[in-house]
């Protein structure tokens, strides 16, 4: 072989040898999942099953009330301009809360009488929901030092009803004043997600009521985490 020959083939070697490592790198290397990107920090550790809601039976529109849980731990949270905002009943075999009638933005939250919930690393909800016109479902927490975060992850379906899932350290959080429903503040940085008090959906727009035009069906809902016991002054 040439002197030159040998210099393009050791050339050729050398650049399969880059490439190769860049390739394990990137399929290798990175944060573990859930972490976020800052945003509700905590280790990416397996989460369980908290709850799951799905509501009780109901055929005719029935206005939503603790009574139509079916979680003994779990306490209803309505937020909006009033109770009436928010109707259950039943489509397809599917129990659902219905935001029709809500006047301005509105959402419904549950809080286990037992424990938070630290949703770091691989806390996530699923649901089952559908919509109509433009509205969109989104995360609702409350935080144990009061304060209420709605997230960007928005889930909308307008065909039919349909299950998703996500991170909830995958989220970016607002503020949310829930005597209004309404966003304050800017995009926060970090949210600390070790101790959440309630989780649950808002709808940020208002119903059009009864027939097709706006508003968010949501079927059953689940929680992932990690259940951290209550003190006894919270319960």
């Amino acid at each position: 072989m040439t002197k030159r020959g040998l210099t393009l083939t050791l050339g050729v070697f050398a650049f399969a040898g880059l490439t190769m490592g860049a390739f394990a790198q990137q399929r290798g290397g990175g944060a573990a999942p859930g972490g976020g990107g800052g945003r509700g920090r905590g280790a990416a550790q397996q989460a369980t099953l908290l709850f799951r809601e799905g509501w009780k039976d109901t055929t005719a529109m029935t206005p939503l009330s603790q009574s139509l849980v079916t979680n003994p731990d779990l306490e209803l949270k309505m937020y909006g301009t009033g109770k009436e905002d928010f109707g259950l009943t039943n489509e397809g075999g599917v129990n659902h809360i219905w935001t029709g009638l809500c006047a301005a933005g509105c959402g419904v939250s549950l809080r286990s009488k037992e424990n938070s919930m630290d949703l770091t690393g691989k806390g996530k909800i699923r649901w089952f929901i559908k919509t109509s016109g433009f509205h969109e479902v989104r995360p609702l927490l409350k935080l144990a030092d009061g304060t209420y975060l709605v997230g960007d992850h928005i889930d909308s379906s307008t065909v039919d009803y349909r299950e998703s899932e996500f991170f909830l350290s995958e989220v970016r959080w607002l503020k949310i004043d829930m005597a209004t429903v309404v966003t304050k503040g800017k995009v926060l940085d970090q949210v600390d997600l070790s101790k959440v008090d309630e989780i649950g959906f808002v709808d940020l727009s208002p119903g059009s009521g009864h027939g097709d035009g706006g508003y968010s069906d949501v079927g059953w809902i689940e929680a992932y985490g990690k259940a951290v016991k209550r003190d006894a002054a919270a319960k």
